[in-house]
């Protein structure tokens, strides 16, 4: 009988001993998890970069994730429903048949407390310093657990694919500029993030998703110098013009010749100018100064048109559409304020006032005036999918083009017409809905 108790108490300690063990393995299972999937991996390479090895390996073993959670889930539930069995054979070795549902709480308690709760909770306050230590032995599992994972990552996509799922591999890779926006969107809002900041960083992250056509100075707006005009009228032209550089135009407007630069213009007037006097004017020739335009498409990517304009040491672009027609014209300035807003100097008078304050506590916005800059200067998120002007959105709105004094309620703002050329409108009043029936109340 006394062999009998030491026999049982060696197989109890044994088997406990067993379970043990296996809870910390599961443990170790269940943070790895929640270290390797919450890691950053902007953060992980900058530490790899500093010659962190841990980290390294967290990166390589990151890069197939499907493969990563397989080999850790395989292990994991291995452990556990080997311990369970263990706990389930002791207990109803010790108690029974009543065992059974005593192991199943025990086993509960014990694997959701010590394998669960806290190796995760430790794993995701430092996930990156987690995910360093503990890749060593993951990926010694990844590669022992490989061809099963592999077996199953097949049966997997197989039934997926029977419900209508396709998995994407590079979904991971098209989701950071997303996560990106989002992580500053959520600074901001939780005043971690400056407003300019968050705009600059946006803009620059959005150059690839806009055309030139978005931000163009359409053609009714760009000043052009005539060719046939005499050289005084083109050289006054151009000293009373706010621009540096101007198309030149032949018959047509549509005609562009070339484009004048005003210091090529300058040093031209000097070489025929005789001292002080201003009768070699005449001898002035258009053509030695023009130099040849420089044509792009309309829908071509803000990033491509800045990568071309700095390969061409360019700053200046006529814009055309499919059937070459002129539409407008773009500069590395333009491109570049869409990074870090409205670039003004002492020949922009009015770059500043595209949005004023009324006495009656409403918002006076130039029509001209871009969607994308009036949420970026008042932060609102006014959709700039079907229109890029403001008026242009009024008018895609109203299905008409409106007369002054008309007002218009859409997308939570109050809309008024206050100046109208032609069809174009070319002044308006905003204000926010909630604002005035916070006031009218």
């Amino acid at each position: 009988m006394d062999a009998m108790d030491v026999t049982l108490d060696t197989a109890f300690w044994i088997t406990a001993g067993s379970i043990a063990v296996l809870l910390m393995l599961s443990a170790f299972f269940s943070g790895s998890e929640t270290a390797l999937t919450a890691a950053s991996r902007g953060k992980l390479r900058s530490q790899a970069d500093k010659g962190n090895k841990g980290a390294e390996r967290a990166l390589n073993i990151t890069e197939d994730s499907e493969r990563l959670i397989g080999s850790v889930l395989l292990g994991n539930n291995l452990v556990n429903i080997l311990a369970t069995s263990l706990a389930t054979a002791l207990f109803t070795r010790l108690l029974g048949e009543s065992g059974v549902a005593l192991a199943t709480l025990v086993m509960t308690l014990l694997v959701l407390i010590f394998a669960e709760v806290l190796p995760k909770t430790y794993a995701i306050t430092a996930p990156e310093t987690a995910a360093s230590r503990v890749a060593g032995v993951i990926s010694v599992v990844v590669t022992l657990f490989a061809p099963i994972v592999s077996a199953v990552r097949v049966l997997v996509r197989i039934v997926l694919r029977l419900f209508g799922v396709k998995i994407d591999p590079d979904s991971q890779i098209l989701a950071v500029r997303e996560e990106i926006a989002g992580a500053l969107q959520l600074g901001h809002s939780e005043g971690i993030v400056e407003k300019e900041d968050r705009d600059r960083i946006l803009g620059a992250l959005d150059l690839a998703e806009r055309t030139v056509e978005e931000i163009m100075l359409h053609r009714s707006g760009i000043e052009m110098i005539n060719a046939d005009d005499a050289p005084n009228d083109i050289l006054n032209q151009c000293l009373e013009s706010n621009h540096t550089r101007l198309p030149v135009y032949k018959d047509d407007p549509e005609n562009i010749v070339g484009v004048i630069h005003a210091k090529d213009l300058l040093r031209e007037m000097h070489s025929v100018g005789d001292d002080t006097e201003t009768k070699g004017v005449g001898k002035f020739n258009l053509n030695a100064v023009a130099k040849k335009p420089y044509f792009v498409p309309d829908t071509t990517s803000l990033d491509d048109q800045m990568r071309q304009f700095l390969k061409r040491r360019s700053h200046f672009a006529l814009v055309v559409d499919e059937y070459g027609a002129l539409r407008g014209l773009i500069t590395l300035e333009d491109i570049l304020e869409e990074i870090v807003g409205e670039i003004t100097d002492e020949f922009d008078p009015d770059g500043e006032h595209q949005i004023r304050q009324s006495e009656d506590g409403q918002f006076l916005i130039d029509g001209a005036m871009t969607i994308r800059d009036l949420n970026r200067a008042s932060d609102w998120q006014l959709p700039d999918e079907e229109a890029n002007t403001v008026a242009g959105l009024v008018i895609h709105e109203a299905q008409t083009i409106p007369v002054v004094g008309q007002v218009f309620a859409f997308h939570g703002f109050r809309f008024e017409i206050v100046a109208r050329e032609d069809n174009r409108i070319t002044r308006l009043k905003m204000r926010p809905l909630e604002t005035l029936n916070s006031q009218r109340s």
